[in-house]
């Protein structure tokens, strides 16, 4: 044991007969009050900032995406054709698509093999915009994505014009029934 404390052991009495005055007992509250306040004070600003911060997140949800991101906007920016390309194409595929939707519905199996292509196609454009950001100004990079744009699109015409003709067919033969 320490000196020090031997000691106030030794001698508790002698320093338990005084007791600190009201006025000094006053102001330790205020100074325990004050912390209090200034403790309240940092939590609700901690709580502020964090509530701030997360609905940044939510409001600005493309600020977190990266350079990925921004070096392909980049890319679209610095060749103007190659966005109004992917646009038209993108809409050119969304309007075969939904087009193709309500006479799918008769055919699972084709809708699953329509679907797994399209994913492969996909991926595979995936990959072109990966070498895209690799190497911005390659001319046959460009063409490569846009043959799998047009490749996408003549499938889906070509699957669309077929279930076209398999539908006239069978009202036709519903109409030709007695």
């Amino acid at each position: 044991m320490d000196k020090l404390e031997d000691f106030i052991r030794k001698n508790r009495s002698d320093f338990d007969f005084r007791e600190p005055s009201p006025w000094l007992w006053k102001g330790i509250r205020a100074q325990i009050g004050n912390r209090r306040r200034s403790i309240l004070w940092w939590s609700a600003a901690a709580s502020v900032i964090v509530l701030l911060g997360i609905s940044a997140l939510f409001l600005f949800p493309g600020t977190g995406r990266g350079k990925v991101l921004k070096r392909e906007e980049i890319i679209m920016n610095r060749n103007p054709q190659l966005m109004e390309t992917e646009f038209y194409y993108n809409n050119l595929v969304n309007t075969l698509s939904n087009e193709a939707k309500p006479l799918l519905v008769r055919y699972p199996e084709l809708r699953k093999e329509l679907n797994s292509d399209m994913a492969r196609i996909d991926s595979l454009c995936a990959e072109i915009k990966k070498d895209l950001r690799d190497n911005v100004s390659n001319q046959q990079v460009i063409e490569a994505l846009i043959n799998n744009y047009r490749i996408k699109t003549e499938i889906l015409q070509e699957m669309l014009e077929m279930l076209k003709q398999k539908q006239n067919s069978q009202e036709k033969s519903k109409s030709h029934e007695i």
